[in-house]
Parts: C-alpha cells; sequence; structure tokens
C-alpha cells in the first residue's frame, strides 16, 4: 500500500489524508479547491481509498497531485485515517477531511496558522451549506442530561442552555474563534507533536464518534481543540449516505463512547436517554425505529469489515 510520491511531496507543508468510499462525484472538487485553501503552502494530498466502485480511484490516480493508496477493503473512516497517517510526515501538520468539502479561499493557511499556537492540539473550521448558511457542526462533551434534553426537543427549541444539550446550534457561537470540547469530523488539522503523543485514531468506531473520542484523548493529553470562524468549507452532509443502519450505527457509538468512560449505572441512564428519542419519534421516522431498535437489543446488531456501514463491537 506504499504509494508513489507526488512532486509536492518534497516541498509540503502539511499533510493532507483524505479518505474516500464512492465519492467519484465529490472528490474532484474536493481536491480543486485544495490549492485555494492553501495560498501560503503545499498540501502532499493522500487519497485513502476504502474500497470504491464507483470511479473514484481511477480520478484520484489521474490527479497529479495525489498520492493514492488504496486499502482494498472499507476500513471506515478512522481506519482510513490511520492508514493515511503511516504514510504522513511525522513533522508536518496532518490535515484529516471528508471528500465532499470544497475548502474557501485560505481555510487551510487559517487553520494551519492557529494549530500551530501554543497549546492547541488540533483545529476545526466553519462548515456552511451551499447557500453560505452555516451549519451546526460544534458539539459539548456527552452527558446524561444533555441526551434527556435532546432526546425531548430535539431540535425544536434554539439557544439551550449548555447543560440541556450536546449540540451547539445558536449563530453566534460560530462568530468567533474559541476552543471547544469537539466538532464533527469533516476536517481538522492536528498538531504534528499531537498527533505523535495522541497517536492512531480508535478504528472500532468505524463511522460516529470517532472524532468524539479523538478530541477527548487530545484534551486528556493537555492540548486544546480550537475552533476558526474565519476558516470555511462547504460540506455536502449527504456525502456520507443515509439510511437507517446509519442512524442506528450513529447512536450505538454514541453509547458505546459513553460507556468507555462512566460506570454501569450511569452508562445505563445514558442509553436510556437515547433511547428515548427514537422512542418519541419512532412513529413517523424509520431510521428512529432502527435506532431504538438497536439500542434496546440485548445482542445489539454486529457489521462486518466489508459492509460499508462499519462494524458495532459492542
Amino acid at each position: 500500500m506504499q504509494p508513489a510520491a507526488s512532486a509536492t511531496s518534497s516541498r509540503a507543508t502539511c499533510t493532507l489524508v483524505v479518505v474516500t468510499f464512492n465519492s467519484a462525484s465529490h472528490l474532484p472538487r474536493f481536491l480543486d479547491s485544495v490549492p485555494v485553501a492553501l495560498r501560503d503552502g503545499h498540501a502532499r494530498v493522500i487519497v485513502v481509498d476504502n474500497g470504491s466502485t464507483d470511479g473514484t480511484v481511477p480520478l484520484a490516480r489521474a490527479h497529479p497531485s495525489v498520492d493514492l493508496v488504496e486499502v482494498g477493503t472499507n476500513r471506515g473512516y478512522a481506519g482510513g485515517i490511520n492508514v493515511g497517517r503511516r504514510h504522513a510526515a511525522p513533522r508536518l501538520p496532518l490535515v484529516v477531511a471528508n471528500p465532499d468539502l470544497r475548502f474557501h479561499d485560505g481555510a487551510l493557511d487559517r487553520m494551519l496558522e492557529a494549530v500551530l499556537a501554543p497549546g492547541v492540539g488540533a483545529v476545526a473550521c466553519r462548515l456552511v451549506d451551499d447557500r453560505g448558511n452555516t451549519l451546526p457542526s460544534l458539539c459539548r462533551e456527552p452527558t446524561i442530561l444533555r441526551a434527556i434534553g435532546d432526546s425531548l426537543l430535539g431540535s425544536s427549541v434554539k439557544r439551550r442552555p449548555a447543560w440541556s444539550t450536546e449540540f451547539i446550534d445558536d449563530p453566534r457561537h460560530y462568530e468567533r474563534d474559541v476552543d471547544i470540547d469537539w466538532a464533527t469530523g469533516a476536517a481538522w488539522v492536528v498538531n504534528p507533536a499531537c498527533d505523535a503523543q495522541v497517536g492512531a485514531w480508535d478504528e472500532s468506531y468505524f463511522m460516529f464518534s470517532e472524532e468524539v473520542d479523538y478530541a477527548r484523548r487530545i484534551r486528556d493529553a493537555g492540548y486544546r481543540v480550537r475552533y476558526v470562524a474565519d476558516a470555511v468549507a462547504t460540506h455536502d452532509e449527504g456525502g456520507s449516505g443515509r439510511n437507517d443502519d446509519l442512524r442506528a450505527l450513529l447512536e450505538l457509538n454514541r453509547v458505546r463512547y459513553y460507556r468507555r468512560h462512566h460506570n454501569r449505572v450511569a452508562s445505563a441512564a445514558f442509553r436510556i436517554a437515547v433511547g428515548l428519542r427514537g422512542a418519541l419519534r419512532c412513529w413517523s421516522r424509520r431510521d428512529r425505529r432502527a435506532a431504538l431498535v438497536a439500542l434496546g437489543a440485548s445482542d445489539p446488531p454486529q457489521f462486518s469489515g466489508a459492509d460499508p456501514i462499519g462494524a458495532v463491537l459492542w
């Protein structure tokens, strides 16, 4: 799986790892946005392909600035990042990104500047939709009260107190640079010293909650996770797919993450709080019914490594 070095490798100022799975419709626009976002340096772009069958591999292979690594099977987002890490220069900042992004002018320049500030371990950018509206992407550490608040109120009540929701949807929070608990993993830049200390991303999550886990490990190592408001990327939120199994996987991994850091009683309460959301909405949402069934199962569903939905190891 050793990639051939591209022409930019020797003069790179960062390594950019993009994990693809049937991403042919997004990858060209993503790659075209990188030079615009990085005007003060050069990125060594490593495309880690998780077994695409839609033409992603020929597109990546034909691009002059890409080093392609073909995994041959779907190892999930964290697994793809770890493959890319092994090919990255250890002394350079590491950018990890989804292919369904389009970076805006200077976005990576601003993120790279911020990640090298004292005490900063990782930086996330502002995500917007195709119309330029800011997408909620900043989050707080999961708690039982926040899970109950999100289950009862969902997205119907905006600007709730911090204790009552995990997700930050108040637009005012996105207007300034600030330290955060975690952000969605669509685009991060990791400080090389932090990357070396924290180590590999946890592949057991496959998809969803791997960024929550990684951000917690960054904070536990004494670093800060930073949000940079004027580093912007357009995000196609449907790029990772949408189906019932993905919803079930998202909810299961939330519970698994919480369980790793709390006792059995608290973890059981958190599981009930998360399941409450599906119970309240299962009459109208098939994906919520699937998540509720998965959370209530005594033997939660297992997913094989070859399955794009992921591997849930309860």
